[in-house]
């Protein structure tokens, strides 16, 4: 096979340019270390933002910022409970990319 023919080949298996936009918005999720660690207490149990708040040390605005960013990124949800949200991991697949991320970060230690 010619490199002219492998290039092709390779690029037919290639998602598509907006799928691959995606996915580079979704780890960009990650790479903020606040929310990484939202994302964490949320693996730990479902939680409210004074909640999370607490845990991380920061505001509840701050917290509700970030929040409003992972919903919108579909990485959790919000439960209404009377005047309060409970958020949660929006489903198995968030927990699994914080699992694998943590075990190849942790691979080196």
């Amino acid at each position: 096979m010619d490199e002219k023919t492998a290039g092709a080949d390779i690029r037919a298996h290639l998602p598509d340019d907006e799928t691959l936009y995606e996915l580079a918005n979704l780890f960009k999720m990650f790479g903020d270390p606040t929310r990484a660690k939202i994302l964490s207490c949320l693996q730990v149990r479902d939680l409210y933002v004074g909640e999370i708040a607490e845990a991380i040390g920061m505001s509840d605005s701050a917290v509700s910022h970030h929040l409003r960013v992972l919903r919108g990124a579909k990485l959790v949800k919000g439960t209404k409970e009377g005047k309060e949200v409970r958020y949660s991991l929006d489903d198995d697949h968030v927990t699994k990319i914080m699992e694998y991320g943590l075990t190849h970060v942790n691979e080196g230690k």
